[in-house]
């Protein structure tokens, strides 16, 4: 199985900037005010490798169907995740506190070594199944036909994604604007649903 390193770092700007505004981002966040940080970021990167696994593996089963439709249904998802977040930009600061209270509730009870680790990566497994990251990620497995360097490019996205969170927590949210943030992820997915759709178009 080959690896292209341009592939992985086109699908790490794809990932990053739709997760940083994501409630996955604040659970991270919260769960490092709760338990030691790198014990989180653990947790957390495991959850992201066993759902990346799992994304990957849908897309590689999607991507085995006639070349046409496939392309139709990247575009398409693209185009959803892109209208989604440009959508909810303006709700980000809400929709943050909402996912920090959220979070604090479940992650009340005191933990270490292990168990915090275990909680950690509870906690963001479930968080994240049919996340807008998840999906893109398939997406971006059927487009590209190349699992190993979609895989790695979007683990190393939500993995930066999360030791940011657990390093910087709240002082990175005060520094970088979650709406912008958003509108970027916004703007890149309608991007890319727009090139799929020409690819189409031509073929």
């Amino acid at each position: 199985m080959s690896f292209s390193i341009v592939t992985a770092a086109v699908v790490f700007g794809l990932i990053f900037p739709v997760e940083l505004p994501d409630k996955t981002f604040v659970a991270t966040l919260v769960l490092a005010t709760r338990y030691r940080p790198l014990l989180v970021w653990i947790g957390v990167a495991s959850a992201f490798a066993v759902q990346t696994v799992v994304a990957v593996a849908l897309g590689g089963v999607i991507g085995q169907l006639p070349r046409r439709p496939v392309e139709i249904l990247a575009a398409a998802m693209f185009a959803i995740g892109g209208v989604i977040l440009l959508r909810h930009a303006s709700r980000a600061a809400q929709e943050e506190a909402e996912a920090e209270e959220e979070f604090a509730a479940r992650a009340a009870a005191p933990a270490t070594g292990l168990r915090a680790i275990a909680a950690s990566f509870l906690i963001l497994f479930l968080a994240e199944w049919g996340d807008l990251s998840q999906l893109l990620t398939a997406s971006l497995t059927a487009r590209y036909d190349d699992p190993l360097s979609v895989g790695v490019g979007a683990f190393t996205a939500l993995a930066t994604v999360s030791a940011l969170g657990a390093a910087l927590g709240k002082a990175l949210l005060r520094r970088v604007s979650l709406v912008m943030v958003r509108r970027v992820g916004g703007g890149v997915c309608l991007l890319l649903a727009a090139l799929t759709l020409a690819e189409v178009v031509r073929g």
